[in-house]
């Protein structure tokens, strides 16, 4: 005589109302800090590089506009009062820029990096704020240096406790308008073409972007006033001087927060936009 064998069932299999507990699915929340929390360690490790990314080119614009010439009378003492703040707003502005472009260019077309975290339980729309986010406390994190570092290179840094909150913001500000250029850049431009590309765009961004001059004091160049006026690193550079030092010409701060949210909403939606199509190739 057999024996029937029985399979084993949860004891509140069948009846009505009750099911078999399962692992949920981690929120979308809970995916987006992981992934946010994953860059930012890796960021951690890689600290050292970043400062040489960051610091090297505006600490040499620093010595050499201010500290050289100033020391060789070519411009006035006071000249590192204006400099600074704008060599602080350029490294907020383009360490947040250049941190998503080159990796996107790498991660869409080389090493396909982008595939793996396109699979994650996030909307494609996410993934592209999270790039942006990260980004963005990158170039927060650059400016942040620039200041004790520009203080050790011309002696003394300007300062104005009174000037923090606009200080803030209007970095926060700048490195979120240039986070979102990069990602626009970074998901349209092709990676045969990245380096063209930054040719074009760098040194127009960095020497139009009233980072060694105040913008109200070029009316007797109007042309380049226009220009200038059409650049978002204008408006950083504008902004900083106008929490730190007051006393130097300046756009009003309202006017620079004003185009920074602008510039800044602006690329954002035209880069998540261009990230979501390149996603769906």
């Amino acid at each position: 005589m057999t024996t029937a064998h029985r399979t084993e069932l949860p004891e509140n299999a069948g009846r009505p109302g009750l099911e078999v507990s399962r692992p949920g699915r981690p929120s979308v929340g809970r995916v987006f800090l992981a992934i946010l929390w994953r860059d930012a360690f890796v960021t951690g490790k890689e600290f050292g590089l970043l400062l040489v990314q960051i610091a090297l080119t505006p600490l040499f614009m620093l010595f050499i506009f201010a500290k050289v010439l100033g020391t060789l009378n070519y411009v006035r003492p006071e000249f590192g009062d204006l400099l600074l703040p704008g060599i602080a707003a350029l490294a907020a502005f383009l360490t947040a820029l250049q941190s998503v472009a080159y990796p996107l260019v790498m991660e869409f077309g080389v090493t396909r990096e982008m595939e793996d975290r396109l699979l994650a339980p996030l909307p494609v729309h996410l993934v592209a704020v999270e790039k942006l986010l990260m980004a963005t406390l990158r170039g927060l994190v650059a400016s942040a240096c620039i200041f004790p570092l520009g203080a050790l290179v011309l002696g003394d840094a300007p300062w104005r406790a009174a000037g923090m909150p606009l200080l803030l913001l209007v970095l926060a500000l700048g490195s979120w308008a240039g986070a979102a250029i990069g990602i626009t850049v970074g998901t349209l431009v092709p990676p045969h073409r990245i380096s063209i590309m930054f040719a074009l765009i760098m040194a127009p961004l960095m020497f139009t972007g009233a980072t060694q001059y105040p913008l109200v004091s070029l009316d007797d160049l109007r042309w380049f006033q226009v220009v200038s006026a059409l650049n978002p690193l204008t408006y950083t550079s504008e902004g900083v001087r106008a929490a730190l030092v007051p006393s130097i010409p300046h756009v009003q701060p309202w006017l620079c927060v004003l185009a920074l949210t602008g510039y800044a909403l602006a690329f954002t939606a035209a880069g998540i936009a261009a990230f979501r199509h390149r996603a769906q190739k």
